[in-house]
């Protein structure tokens, strides 16, 4: 019996009619017209109300919206606000790739998003550098005829060159308005606190004062009071060990969540990451925990096809209802045995009773326990 040949979309192909695009590149910023923020404001309905059919895909075992399929839409809807943005008249394709470098913050204020409620996203660019662009989005579900607001999403979005090879400039983006200009104040304050975060990081300077003394108590508490030594430690009540506290999973990645690039697609991996982020918090916390909040997840480098995906989830800080998830992702090459880091997640989740306190042992420990510390602070203040 002869098999019909597969009608496979050619990537190849693809990237050959990509290459041809590199004329429609600007060499310089100021040869793109400058847009408005309301010339790449979208509205996207998904109707999970007057649609069932698509409900199924939604829809988790608690009877409520998968924030993982949401994660994927978030991060899809901010590329087509960028090309919404960049869109040239005269051009019938977009000479841009346009990747999701960061997901700066996404906030939740409901702890349920329901199945059977059709949702609206909006969002529009909302700050500019010269090859990157802010996106704002915020997502809202209808209840009695009205749109209530369910979450705001800040992500970033990078343009590169046709084959996906190197940064390429965007329009300029021009605020009209007092609110406008503070929002792009705004964009420009993230941008800057960015780099303050990453400049102060653990993995580059020590800790505070403070924290080095949050982690000196930490360990005299967990000393065993009978013996004199360093090396014999005590788990104190309604605590657990930070190691006895992660998860770990692996994904082989297959064609069908790749992009035209032949990688995989950044909403893919976030809905992953914070599928395993969710089962380490409910294991931890011993009951249903929600999201509150997703930050600095930053997209180091792209996952290609094929790529054996391994992901670390670690409970690394609670307090009171909190807890704090951080999501390792790297990939495994089997043929080099190299493992390379492509993402950091970090996610805040609560639970609907009080969770024990994690405790680091080691020094490595410790550093994640003070990270984990700083980005639910971080958090907390927003909320």
């Amino acid at each position: 019996m002869q098999h019909a040949p597969l009608d496979e979309w050619d990537h190849v192909q693809a990237m050959q009619e990509r290459k041809a695009l590199h004329t429609l590149l600007a060499k310089r910023q100021e040869d793109l017209p400058p847009r408005r923020m309301k010339d790449s404001y979208l509205e996207v309905i998904l109707p999970l109300g007057s649609q069932p059919e698509i409900r199924e895909k939604y829809l988790n075992v608690h009877n409520s919206v998968r924030f993982g399929r949401i994660l994927e839409d978030l991060d899809s809807l901010g590329v087509l606000i960028c090309y919404t943005h960049t869109k040239q008249e005269a051009q019938p394709r977009s000479p841009l790739s346009i990747v999701t470098a960061l997901v700066d913050k996404i906030n939740l204020c409901k702890k349920i998003i329901y199945p059977d409620c059709d949702i609206k996203f909006t969002g529009n660019v909302s700050w500019v550098g010269k090859t990157s662009m802010e996106v704002k989005m915020h997502m809202l579900q209808l209840h009695d005829g009205d749109y209530s607001p369910v979450l705001d999403a800040t992500f970033v979005m990078v343009a590169r060159d046709p084959e996906n090879k190197r940064p390429a400039f965007v329009n300029p983006l021009i605020p009209e308005s007092p609110e406008e200009e503070e929002i792009f104040k705004q964009g420009e304050f993230n941008k800057t606190k960015r780099i303050d975060f990453s400049t102060a990081s653990l993995l580059k300077m020590a800790p505070t004062a403070e924290e080095r003394n949050i982690v000196h108590d930490i360990f005299l508490n967990t000393l065993d009071t009978r013996t004199v030594s360093f090396r014999s430690r005590v788990l104190p009540p309604n605590s657990v060990w930070m190691e006895d506290a992660k998860l770990k999973s692996l994904q082989i990645c297959h064609p069908q969540e790749r992009n035209i690039f032949n990688r995989i697609f950044g909403g893919f991996l976030m809905r992953k990451a914070f599928e395993l982020g969710w089962a380490t918090a409910c294991s931890c916390g011993g009951s249903r925990p929600f999201i509150v909040s997703v930050d600095d997840i930053m997209f180091q480098r792209p996952v290609e096809v094929g790529s054996l995906l391994l992901l670390s989830a670690q409970v690394c800080y609670t307090e009171k209802n909190y807890i704090q998830v951080r999501v390792h992702s790297e990939v495994y090459d089997a043929d080099t045995r190299e493992h390379q880091t492509t993402n950091i997640f970090h996610f805040t989740f609560i639970s609907e009773k009080e969770v024990p306190r994690v405790v680091p042992k080691t020094y490595g420990e410790s550093m994640l326990y003070l990270d984990g510390k700083r980005h639910f602070t971080a958090t907390v203040k927003e909320i």
